[in-house]
Order: C-alpha cells, then sequence, then structure tokens
C-alpha cells in the first residue's frame, strides 16, 4: 500500500469533523434554546414541582433538563393526611450532547435508599441536533410523565412475591 491510499481516509476524517462541529453550531445557536424556552413554556403552564436546567458536564458536554424537584402545590394539603409520607423528587428528562454532537435523550428515575432494584435510567433515543422540533420535545416530556406514572405506580401484575 502506498502512502496515497491514504487521500480518501483522511478526506473522510476531516469530513467527520467537521459533521461535528456543525452539529454542535446547531446545538449552540438553535436546539439548546428551542429546549430551554420550550421546556420553561411546558413548567409555566403546568406546575406540578418541576424545573427547567442547563447543564455543563465536562467541557464537551451540555445538557438541558426538565426534574421533578418538588411536591405539586395544588396536592400539599393531601400530604397531611398521611404525615409519614416524603415526596421523592429527582425525576428527570435529560436531553445531552453528545461528543459527536448528536442528541441523547434519556430519564433519570430517583433514588429511593435501601431499595433492591433501584432501576435508575432508561435511554430514549439518539437524534441530531437539527432534527429536534417543538413536537419532539413535547412527546418526550409526554413520555417522560407516563414512565414517571409508571414509577409512582407500578402495574400490580408486573410484581412477583409479596
Amino acid at each position: 500500500m502506498k502512502i496515497e491510499h491514504l487521500e480518501e481516509r483522511v478526506n473522510d476524517y476531516k469530513n467527520s469533523i467537521k459533521t461535528v462541529v456543525e452539529k454542535k453550531i446547531c446545538w449552540q445557536t438553535q436546539t439548546k434554546n428551542l429546549l430551554i424556552a420550550t421546556l420553561n413554556t411546558i413548567t409555566k403552564k403546568y406546575t406540578i414541582g418541576w424545573r427547567v436546567q442547563e447543564l455543563n458536564w465536562i467541557n464537551t458536554n451540555e445538557a438541558i433538563n426538565i426534574t421533578l424537584e418538588s411536591f405539586p402545590d395544588d396536592l400539599i394539603e393531601s400530604t397531611n393526611k398521611i404525615p409519614s409520607y416524603q415526596f421523592i423528587k429527582g425525576g428527570s428528562l435529560v436531553f445531552s450532547q453528545s461528543h459527536n454532537g448528536d442528541v441523547n435523550i434519556f430519564i433519570l428515575f430517583p433514588i429511593v435508599e435501601n431499595a433492591i432494584d433501584n432501576h435508575n435510567e432508561t435511554e430514549i433515543e439518539t437524534y441530531a441536533p437539527e432534527t429536534i422540533n417543538e413536537k419532539l420535545i413535547i412527546e418526550k416530556v409526554d413520555e417522560f410523565l407516563k414512565e414517571m406514572i409508571n414509577w409512582e405506580v407500578p402495574s400490580l401484575k408486573n410484581k412477583v412475591g409479596f
């Protein structure tokens, strides 16, 4: 093999870096702002104790999430009926930009101390940042809420034993 045979691979490599840069620019200039705006609109319209967070992880990754942080205000009175009840916060829907510029979407479940099966993460899917739109964000929030409902009140037919 001659050194000239590497030209195609070198060009492919340069193009791959260019693609990553384009995805990261799209994240910075469009996707991140759309995520923040859409998720903030959702949290203002439906006040169930969640908030939007912007995170920077390890210099190359950024994430936007919506997290269930507190008990819904309109249900607080009902907790007085069970003084020992404690809300478990921490469920989150995360849109995280990966090293290659794609956006990983996953759910983090609250961590329950002393739980035997502490299932704490579900990966939903990975998208190119330019494909993320308001409709997709709303669909993923809907999916997140379904997962959290199932986490709070799991189906009894899936349980084994006592």
